[in-house]
């Protein structure tokens, strides 16, 4: 496995590289607050191809957006489209977990062209919004945006298990995968550690999109696409939802597989043959 660095428009980019330089290639992308660690799991399982798992803007060792600017949705896809013109990747498979795979759906949406097969897990498409639920939204996440000190001093976290104690009371995942992601999120200073994460992304979003138009851009895709979901599944991607956004897809299927919203981490045996299955058909 090597770091790497990938140049874009918006600023430098970090990432894993593992497996066969001469092999189908794989972007993967992470999940909301995650980095390419994340994929550790997997990438002796994928040691065939060529796979680049990045660490997207405001997480991991990815440099941030200018101060000034906000994160938003639509920058996602050419932020994996530089990165895979900066790689020299005319197309790849996209695989991508929580706001990566919304990222990878609507990126497979938007260039076709550019993607071979699209991998999902624990998503298909972004979380949507409801119509009424827009103005209290957006005033929210002004207020928000007005209110966080770019120049506030970063809190000190005496060691390591600290941090991922603090991840632990916000996700559930094993201790294993959450210490994996944290280690690569830290950056040491005196005294501790300081989070490397842009702490604007932890900002209310201004908009969500409405579920017709998701359904639409994900009636646009031309790649298969595979959906790894778990079971039990998240509030905001119910078993309901996610049948009736793959009835949207050209060419669709999905795999359920029992565990918790990290299962690429925590079950990467049974979910790295699921992959490897589909990507051999």
């Amino acid at each position: 496995m090597q770091e790497i660095s990938i140049n874009t428009a918006r600023g430098k980019m970090t990432a894993l590289q593992s497996g066969n330089p001469d092999g189908e290639k794989i972007l993967c992308l992470h999940g909301w607050l995650d980095n390419a660690a994340s994929f550790v799991p997997l990438m002796p399982l994928l040691d065939k191809y060529h796979v680049v798992a990045v660490d997207f803007a405001g997480h991991g060792g990815s440099q941030h957006r200018l101060p000034g600017y906000d994160y938003v949705f639509v920058d996602w896809i050419h932020d994996v489209l530089d990165a895979m013109d900066s790689l020299d990747w005319q197309q790849a498979h996209l695989l991508g977990h929580s706001m990566g795979g919304a990222i990878a759906t609507i990126v497979a949406a938007s260039a076709p062209e550019r993607i071979n097969k699209l991998l999902l897990i624990e998503a298909l498409g972004p979380i949507s919004g409801k119509a009424e639920e827009a103005g209290q939204r957006l005033r929210q996440a002004v207020s928000a945006r007005r209110y966080i000190a770019a120049d506030k001093a970063a809190r000190v976290i005496p060691d390591l298990e600290t941090a991922v104690n603090a991840r632990l009371a916000a996700s559930n995942m094993t201790r294993d995968a959450a210490r994996m992601i944290v280690r690569r999120n830290l950056q040491e200073v005196e005294n501790g550690f300081i989070w490397r994460s842009d702490p604007r992304m932890m900002l209310p979003t201004h908009v969500r999109t409405d579920e017709s138009f998701i359904r639409s851009w994900i009636r646009a895709i031309e790649a298969q696409t595979l959906v790894i979901a778990a079971d039990p599944a998240p509030v905001y991607f119910t078993p309901e939802q996610r049948s009736a956004r793959l009835a949207e897809l050209k060419d669709g299927r999905v795999a359920v597989i029992p565990g918790g919203h990290h299962l690429h981490m925590e079950k990467a045996d049974v979910v790295g043959k699921v992959i490897l299955d589909f990507l051999a058909e």
